[in-house]
């Protein structure tokens, strides 16, 4: 099937698309996940999406029969997960994009959110995507290749306040999958971080958001903050797809790859700012060196 495009881009090879991929999609009942398994089966792709309750994925089956297998799946619980996706790569045969896509944000300060709160941020966030690749690499391994792809988010590079825990699971998310880049490489396993600016999807829904219990001290400058996020210019995420499976079909896909606009112009000005404060205190850093005997 060939798909034409005028987007156009670095490592992209051919503009054909190369059909008939098997993806498993966590997080698929809403949001990007949902988006992008739904542009995945229209393209003629197989999906194995997954969500924790069925029902919110059953229209897939409707549409597409058995091009879609829709899984229950709990990303905290790791039985549960390496029994999924085995499930998944048996049913089709093999899997050929394996997306981390499921997780949510922690609405508060650094004060406000408590020890539980973020242990259970991250274990959706981080040991959640842990759990599915590690149940996914012996699997990619065996078929002698894969793409695992990861949803991280520009604040993977910048932070906000009154959200900076989610920001600490998307920094230890880019570290993860960068470290797992070099890892897996010689098995013929590609890594890609999708890296979204602000969209308009679910994700900032009350079902996508858990609040700490607030502090009065903090109260005028989270109703300012909240104030200017519902305030931010938001992309469509129905236009993210064409981007993505251009990604996804290039033969040298990125390590990191952003999704918007907005994202590179934030993200240049922040490693600016680090990197003129380093030049700044370089002496002084250099002097802490010393000379061992």
């Amino acid at each position: 099937m060939v798909h034409q495009s005028n987007i156009s881009g670095a490592g992209l090879e051919s503009s054909q698309v190369k059909a008939n991929k098997v993806w498993f999609i966590t997080g698929a009942s809403r949001g990007f996940g949902r988006v992008w398994a739904d542009a995945a089966l229209k393209r003629g792709d197989k999906v194995a999406a997954t969500a924790r309750t069925l029902a919110s994925i059953a229209d897939f089956k409707d549409q597409y029969g058995p091009n879609v297998l829709t899984l229950e799946l709990d990303v905290t619980k790791a039985d549960q997960v390496k029994t999924v996706v085995e499930q998944a790569h048996a049913h089709f045969g093999r899997l050929d994009i394996v997306l981390n896509n499921a997780g949510y944000s922690l609405v508060g300060t650094i004060e406000e959110a408590s020890a539980d709160d973020v242990r259970a941020l991250y274990e959706t966030n981080i040991f959640g995507s842990l759990a599915v690749i590690k149940a996914a690499l012996p699997l990619l391994r065996k078929q002698g290749g894969g793409h695992i792809l990861g949803t991280s988010s520009n604040l993977g590079h910048v932070t906000m306040p009154v959200i900076g825990y989610y920001c600490s699971s998307k920094w230890a998310f880019e570290a993860i999958y960068e470290s797992l880049s070099a890892e897996v490489k010689a098995f013929g396993i590609k890594v890609t971080i999708i890296e979204p600016g602000a969209y308009a999807t679910e994700f900032g829904s009350q079902e996508s958001l858990k609040f700490a219990p607030g502090l009065e001290v903090y109260h005028d400058f989270k109703t300012q903050f909240m104030g200017g996020i519902r305030s931010t210019e938001r992309g469509d995420p129905r236009a993210t797809p064409e981007a993505l499976f251009q990604m996804v079909d290039s033969e040298n896909p990125p390590l990191r790859f952003f999704l918007g606009s907005h994202n590179l112009p934030a993200v240049r000005k922040a490693y600016a700012e680090r990197l003129a404060i380093w030049e700044e205190w370089e002496a002084v850093s250099n002097s802490a060196q010393g000379t061992l005997k």
